[in-house]
């Protein structure tokens, strides 16, 4: 099972509201003394939270289904559901949320930074909350929304100042072990490295962060060794460092090839970053490509490998390129090296461009109605697989009341039936050419209700019977005592008919009483 992981997709849900419930508040001498039922709790929210304590992703790796606490049900007694617990998930500094299409939700570079990944479902409201002039006595209530679930992807980009990129077994490992406390793992084969290091320097009074990413190749861009998987890690570096190897005895490789191989790996890395990741006034610092260059010549500790960094050293600084040659093993050129990239990390972070305000939220009352001017909902014909054509309604509001609605409740169907009318619904199937008789349904094809609509007004007292139902969804009506007569004489009718027939057949001879047959 690898140690460090810096990419995962998360599997979130909040959890889901509670249902309200349905009570009459009885006590002595107030057998009804009317509707006590309390809402649901609302569901709990998944929460990500950047925490400088934890510096992979390996928790989430392991498990990837993660679902916060439900809201408990209504109660009698004007009792309210419980909340579910919320569940806070630590990422590490330097994670960018974004969800299943890419798109970035949150990029959690400070300790603190929190951002909502899966919103919790409302709880329902009891029989007590939908009281009204009109409907004293609710005998229904409404269901909990299920919570929000959704995928997200968490990147983690390394959060350092200075990055050390070049061929594997250039030696960054055994630099930034050097120059600062890391202790990362060091031997004399390629990719050793297999996960970024991060060490802390201190130069003076300066103190910085340095990432050792993993050694590159060419092709790296294209997803050649361990390069594309690490790339990102230099992301939020204000200075790249090529650490250059000069005592490689691979054949067709010098300390300027490298250099070259190296930068149009970074140069290709850098066209494939979206707008939002390479923009200075989101991320904070200038384009990849533009950010100060350092280059390392280092094992000068061998003879060899001195004399050619003695011999290449005057045309990179002829590129305009701050060179040193340093040695790891010995430490020479380290103290200039780290004074020299401090400095460097102080005009970064000085020259850095100030980060893009948010807007400044502008709350408005949100419209009640239709008196906002907009539509609650938007009708569309189209060809259901099943049900042929049908008029298909789509909106946020709409499909909430649909999803809080118990079908099993007559008064529930019909006070839905009321909040469709209210909020324009019924017009604007009119408006779609809809009529009485035509295939509604409400949401998404898989998943959404289907009915035959039949315009009604609005249920008012008149229309209120006995709790539980509604006398627009009866189907049949109660009969009157005369009709109960009627129906009884009808029946005993048929019967006196029936045996006046049987004695007639039997007169015929049609049949014979079994008692007079005589043993054969």
């Amino acid at each position: 099972m690898p140690s460090f992981i810096d990419r995962v997709v998360l599997h979130v849900a909040g959890g889901d509201g509670g249902h309200g419930c349905t009570s009459i508040h009885r006590e002595k001498y107030k057998p009804l003394a009317g509707p006590d039922g309390g809402d649901g709790g609302h569901g709990g929210s998944v929460i990500l939270t950047a925490d400088p304590r934890v510096t992979t992703l390996l928790t989430y790796h392991r498990s990837p289904h993660r679902t916060a606490g439900s809201g408990a049900p209504g109660e009698g007694g004007w009792r309210r559901g419980a909340d579910g617990e919320d569940m806070v998930l630590p990422v590490p500094l330097g994670t960018v949320v974004k969800d299943s299409d890419g798109g970035v939700l949150a990029d959690l570079t400070a300790a603190g930074e929190r951002v909502v990944v899966a919103e919790g479902g409302s709880g329902g409201r009891g029989n007590f909350s939908l009281a009204s002039p009109k409907r004293k006595a609710p005998g229904f209530h409404l269901l909990g929304e299920p919570g929000e679930a959704r995928d997200v992807t968490l990147e983690l980009k390394t959060v350092a100042d200075v990055a050390l990129v070049g061929y594997p077994s250039a030696g960054k490992s055994s630099l930034i072990a050097a120059m600062s406390a890391a202790r990362p793992k060091i031997a004399d084969y390629p990719f050793t490295t297999l996960t970024p290091n991060l060490g802390v320097v201190e130069a003076g009074e300066t103190r910085f962060t340095m990432a050792d990413v993993p050694g590159l190749i060419p092709g790296a861009s294209e997803g050649k060794g361990l390069g594309l998987e690490f790339l990102r890690h230099i992301e939020r570096c204000a200075v790249v460092v090529h650490v250059l190897d000069c005592a490689t005895l691979e054949p067709g490789r010098d300390p300027l090839s490298d250099f070259d191989t190296i930068e149009a790996e970074l140069a290709a890395y850098a066209d494939r970053l979206g707008a939002d990741e390479a923009d200075p006034a989101l991320t904070g610092l200038a384009p990849l490509m533009e950010r100060p260059r350092v280059v390392v010549l280092n094992k000068v500790d061998v003879p060899e490998a001195a004399d050619l960094a003695e011999l290449v050293e005057a045309d990179l600084k002829a590129r305009g390129l701050p060179t040193f040659t340093v040695s790891a093993v010995s430490h020479a050129g380290l103290s200039r090296l780290a004074f020299a990239l401090a400095e460097l990390v102080q005009q970064a972070r000085a020259q850095a461009p100030a980060l893009a305000e948010p807007a400044r939220p502008i709350i408005r009352p949100a419209a009640v109605g239709r008196r906002g001017g907009q539509a609650t909902a938007t009708v569309a014909v189209i060809q259901h697989p099943a049900e042929g054509t049908v008029y298909q309604v789509r909106g946020d509001k709409p499909e909430r009341w649909v999803r809080q609605t118990d079908f099993s409740n007559d008064e529930a169907v019909g006070y839905l039936a009321d909040r469709l009318a209210a909020g324009g619904v019924e017009d604007e199937l009119a408006k779609a050419g809809a009529h009485a008789g035509d295939t509604v349904l409400i949401g998404d094809v898989k998943g959404g209700v289907i009915f035959t609509w039949e315009p009604a007004m609005t249920t008012g007292a008149e229309l209120l019977g006995a709790r539980g139902t509604d006398a627009r969804l009866e189907d049949h009506h109660r009969r009157t005592n005369a009709e109960r007569r009627a129906q009884y004489h009808d029946w005993m009718d048929a019967k006196e008919a029936a045996r006046q027939q049987l004695r007639d057949e039997a007169a015929e001879g049609l049949w014979t009483d079994a008692a007079d047959w005589e043993d054969a």
